[in-house]
């Protein structure tokens, strides 16, 4: 199960949502569980420590919107847009994310343990201190991303795009990196960490 399962207070169930354009909506401590969020457009909305349980976030958009210490449990994410959004400190156990596009925003110290990232593009996100351990990101792109002090244990990025990421905290001994899309700048922070002394020509 996912860790820091908030406790909340109400509950919305098995409710439809789909199409719904929502602006400036404020949820503390509510249990969404079964609702239909397909292709909604939710914008500059603020989700604190709420829980989404088989929450189907198929094809919506998510603009400037924080969730924030939030748990996701089963949720569907195919082909869902995040942009600009705040989930700092939020969780995620045992959901899909197909064809998922993240672009700006703070995702720092969210759990993503054993995702299975690799349609999923992530853009110029701060992920900082994530907890990325075991992920399955084979192919996938994470370009420009914070990625200081991020778990990366046993996590798989091959042929994942990961030009002008931070990877100083990545060790490649516990990280698969077959065939990832590096740069020249990338691959010497990568050579130090294998203990290799690089100097110029």
């Amino acid at each position: 199960m996912a860790e820091r399962t908030p406790v909340t207070q109400t509950t919305i169930y098995d409710d439809d949502w789909t199409d719904h354009h929502a602006v400036g909506l404020e949820h503390a401590r509510v249990a969404f569980v079964d609702v239909d969020m397909c292709e909604a457009s939710n914008e500059r909305s603020v989700f604190t420590e709420c829980t989404f349980t088989n929450v189907r976030f198929n094809c919506s958009t998510q603009t400037d919107v924080a969730f924030l210490n939030c748990t996701f449990v089963g949720c569907n994410f195919f082909d869902a847009t995040f942009t600009r959004c705040k989930l700092v400190g939020s969780a995620f156990d045992r959901c899909t994310f197909e064809l998922l596009k993240v672009q700006e925003g703070d995702w720092s110290f969210v759990a993503l343990p054993g995702a299975r990232l690799g349609t999923a593009e992530f853009t110029g996100v701060r992920m900082r201190e994530a907890d990325l351990t075991g992920a399955r990101c084979e192919g996938g792109v994470f370009r420009d991303v914070d990625l200081s002090g991020a778990a990366l244990q046993k996590a798989d990025l091959t042929r994942c795009d990961l030009r002008g990421s931070d990877l100083s905290g990545l060790d490649p001994l516990t990280t698969e990196l077959r065939q990832a899309i590096i740069t020249a700048d990338q691959a010497t922070t990568i050579a130090v960490a294998l203990g290799l002394d690089v100097r110029a020509a």
